[in-house]
């Protein structure tokens, strides 16, 4: 009977464990918002990211902008134009004037990327639901993950989710030293116009670059 108490007992506390590491608040909102990203045939999105001060706005701000259609994504960003046509990836750095093509592995892809961050919570995170903040008259739900992975160089990421819609509006990452990088949506559209030729490699399209075949 004592073996069957403690037995009991401990499988209490690990429900309880794993309850408070994805609670259920958490885990509909991130659900919601996965679900509404995977039902469009296509999206493209245009962002600012950065460093955040204290006063909360960003220094060294850059934009960028991303479309994907299923597998297939180009990522145009840090002055590099990333792209893949579900099979390989390529990757174009214009200040050397480079090109560097690899096979597609998705499970290597930037998690971070705008082009993931609606799946991000699905593998290796934590979370839990924070608060309800409002900004230019919109309500937002945010959400907090922290890699189950103690190595990573991440120290934990906040997710801002429009309430009404349960688009993504931010996501907030913090690593070990206390850096806060951002990236703010600044236009978004569903199902947009997105072409096959936007996702394969044209050599013509970049004249005298070097391509470097890793496959």
């Amino acid at each position: 009977m004592k073996k069957l108490f403690l037995t009991i007992t401990n499988l209490l506390i690990v429900c309880s464990l794993v309850y408070a590491q994805k609670d259920q608040k958490a885990t509909a909102i991130l659900d919601e918002m996965s679900k509404k990203y995977q039902n469009m045939k296509s999206f493209n999105a245009s962002f600012t990211y950065g460093t955040e001060g204290n006063n909360a706005k960003l220094t060294d701000s850059y934009t960028g902008d991303v479309i994907v259609k299923g597998a297939k994504f180009r990522l145009k960003m840090a002055g590099q134009d990333i792209f893949t046509d579900g099979k390989d990836l390529y990757t174009y750095v214009k200040e050397t004037n480079e090109i560097n093509i690899t096979e597609f592995d998705p499970s290597m892809q930037e998690e971070l990327s705008p082009s993931r961050i609606y799946n991000i919570y699905k593998k290796g995170y934590k979370y839990v639901f924070v608060e309800e903040a409002k900004e230019a008259g919109q309500t937002y739900e945010v959400v907090e993950l922290t890699p189950e992975d103690k190595s990573s160089k991440i120290s934990k990421l906040q997710i801002k989710v429009d309430k009404k819609d349960k688009s993504v509006k931010s996501w907030k990452v913090w690593d070990k030293s206390g850096k806060r990088t951002v990236f703010r949506i600044n236009k978004f559209v569903a199902n947009a116009p997105a072409d096959d030729k936007l996702f394969a490699f044209d050599k013509k399209l970049y004249p005298g670059a070097e391509v470097v075949d890793l496959r």
